[in-house]
């Protein structure tokens, strides 16, 4: 079976195994146990696609987070533990959205609707209309994060779109963590200044 693609668990595995945290299922891993890799892809496949979205992967996603689970059964060796197992992947997710982002010939943008897509409930006429006013909203945001620099953007993501605390945003971006404080600081500012100016243009 191939590391990072899912496959099926026989016997008692997936019970045993969907009971065991992180660090233990790598340690089967190390011991040459593919099953136990097969409920880290599968544990964290969700998370680790959402960031590859929201970091700008589009529809190279899938991909993108195909090629980190391969490499990160290859490095496995290399995990000290020193942060969680989960950061350490997201980290090798944003290092190949990034590598995406240099190789690609034509930058196709970033596809952040998915960021704060949520279903539309069938409601009244006030629901509706609520629905509307958050899809403007959604869109202003989406519109200000596309033209902040890339380095606030991947600091805006983590933070606020993926939920990362700043410790995980340091590991997953590869920066100290006094600079993740300062950076999404100031990414929040400017992003807030470019969400004003939206507003203010539409008057």
């Amino acid at each position: 079976m191939e590391p990072g693609r899912p496959g099926r668990c026989h016997g008692s595995g997936p019970t045993a195994e969907a009971a065991l945290d992180d660090d233990a299922l790598v340690t089967r891993v190390r011991a040459g146990d593919r099953e136990a890799y097969d409920a880290l892809v599968a544990r964290h496949t969700a998370s680790a696609y959402r960031t590859a979205v929201l970091l700008g992967a589009g529809p190279d996603a899938e991909d993108v987070v195909q090629e980190a689970f391969v490499k990160a059964y290859r490095k496995l060796s290399r995990y000290r533990g020193e942060a969680s197992f989960r950061s350490w992947l997201l980290a090798i997710v944003a290092n190949e959205t990034r590598n995406l982002h240099r190789t690609r010939s034509r930058r196709d943008g970033l596809t952040l609707r998915a960021a704060a897509a949520e279903p539309v409930v069938a409601g009244g006429a006030d629901d509706g209309l609520d629905a509307v006013l958050a899809a403007e909203r959604r869109a202003a945001l989406v519109g200000a994060l596309r033209l902040l620099p890339v380095r606030d953007r991947e600091a805006i993501v983590c933070r606020y779109l993926l939920d990362l605390g700043e410790d995980e945003t340091a590991t997953v971006l590869g920066l100290p963590r006094g600079t993740v404080k300062s950076r999404t600081h100031r990414a929040l500012a400017k992003l807030r200044a470019l969400l004003d100016r939206e507003v203010a243009h539409r008057g």
